[in-house]
């Protein structure tokens, strides 16, 4: 059986020696602690969760997926669509945080940052350098592992990943190490996202898709920006709209910010918000984090004594952020199930409204089609019929990309009980559940 997670923090972790740069205070001011331990264990912080909780939750939320919502996800072809099918893996593993960015924003170095260190196979330059998906986590010694081997192992939460094929997997790997840290959250670093269309028709896997997986699955979503490249190109704005329904997750890091003196930093900000704005259609402001993530001490001359203040201030606000993921994760992990099981649940209304309005002997194939182009009305007559919520329906494009490759008529019809379940299991099975191991807090 594989090791569940514990929650427990990295007070154990200073009895322990281990081969890992210590995290002596920096030039930069308060930014890194000086001793991996005190990461997550601040005077201020609530109660640790204990493990035992964690675990019986997490065991929990494994059988109610098997006998009540695994079901429903396999009669209506909920993994072709929406998300592959959840494994033991997917439960057990530790929180994730995923960068993203244009290149050169500074990802691979806040990475090296944050650990003090650099990880294996980690790329630095001001060119695109960063070529593959790179999951740092922990492990016994340092070394690279490929993507077709990382994503048949049973106890990773990778094996999803096996659908976007093998030109994806060898873009793909998982760098491991021994390091406090890690043994807390895994951090998932990405290619630095190119301008034009030019480079989306050159990648040889679908690179929206796949940081639209990793958003479902992630913790945290960090966006870098760099103060000299604001523009937000066609392929960040596809991956930025992929990251919809993942909103509470996504933070905006502008890094470099000691590059630029105040009054430029002043009107960067504002560009920022604006451009940010366009793409994200929300009324409300996203939080964002100004700094300079690096190993060198943060440049004066252009900010002045204000600015290192400022930058400091930001870093602290940040750094509390990620100390905060592996106490949420647990919270997270019911969040993310209840969120695909409403998701599943509309999944199936939309599939049996669409084999329901099929005809029974004649002229299948023209009213497939008509179905097809005319799938927007047909979502809100599903969303009118059975009272849903229209931002809880996927993409139309997405959804009839998918649909065009089925046969609508042998997709199955509703089934009330298959739905009767889920609802149960949203109403009552996990209010009991939680209600059974109290409040981890108290």
């Amino acid at each position: 059986m594989p090791k569940l997670p514990t929650m427990e923090g990295l007070d154990g972790l200073l009895a322990k020696k281990k081969r890992v740069a210590k995290w002596a205070p920096d030039r930069n001011g308060s930014l890194m602690l000086s001793s991996g331990a005190n990461w997550f264990s601040s005077s201020k912080s609530a109660k640790k969760v204990s493990s035992n909780y964690v675990t019986s939750i997490i065991d929990g939320l494994k059988k109610l997926y098997v006998k009540k919502l695994k079901p429903l996800e396999v009669t209506y072809h909920f993994s072709d669509f929406v998300s592959p099918l959840l494994a033991n893996s997917d439960f057990d593993a530790k929180p994730m945080v995923m960068l993203l960015g244009q290149y050169s924003t500074g990802k691979t170095t806040f990475i090296k940052h944050l650990l003090r260190t650099s990880y294996p196979g980690a790329h630095i330059g001001p060119e695109p350098t960063t070529d593959r998906f790179v999951v740092v986590m922990n492990g016994p010694d340092e070394r690279s592992v490929p993507g077709n081997t990382i994503a048949v192992q049973a106890d990773m939460p990778f094996s999803g990943l096996t659908t976007f094929g093998t030109s994806f997997l060898s873009k793909f790997e998982c760098s491991q190490m021994p390091h406090p840290l890690l043994e807390n959250i895994t951090i998932v670093d990405t290619p630095g996202v190119l301008s034009g269309e030019k480079q989306r028709t050159q990648r040889s896997y679908d690179f929206t898709g796949v940081t639209s997986w990793f958003a479902a699955k992630c913790d945290l979503i960090l966006l870098l920006f760099d103060p000299h490249k604001l523009d937000i190109s066609d392929e960040f704005k596809r991956v930025i709209a992929s990251l919809q329904g993942h909103d509470d997750k996504i933070r905006v890091v502008l890094n470099k910010a000691d590059q630029v003196d105040t009054q430029q930093l002043m009107r960067v900000y504002g560009a920022l918000m604006w451009s940010l704005g366009k793409v994200l259609n929300t009324p409300e402001v996203t939080r964002v984090y100004i700094g300079s993530f690096n190993d060198r001490p943060i440049n004066e001359a252009p900010t002045g004594p204000v600015g290192k203040e400022l930058f400091e201030k930001e870093q602290d606000d940040l750094l509390s952020d990620l100390k905060n993921i592996p106490k949420k994760a647990c919270d997270r992990r019911i969040n993310e199930f209840v969120k695909r099981a409403r998701a599943a649940k509309i999944h199936a209304y939309i599939i049996s409204h669409l084999k329901k309005e099929m005809p029974a002997m004649m002229g299948k194939a023209k009213k497939q089609k008509r179905l097809i182009d005319n799938l927007e009305d047909e979502f809100v007559k599903i969303q009118k019929e059975h009272h849903l919520p229209a931002g809880d329906f996927p993409n139309v494009e997405h959804f009839r990309e998918v649909l065009s490759g089925y046969s609508i008529d042998k997709f199955e019809k509703l089934k009330p009980k298959l739905i009767q379940a889920v609802d149960d299991m949203l109403g009552y099975d996990i209010p009991e559940l939680l209600k059974n191991f109290g409040n981890p807090y108290d």
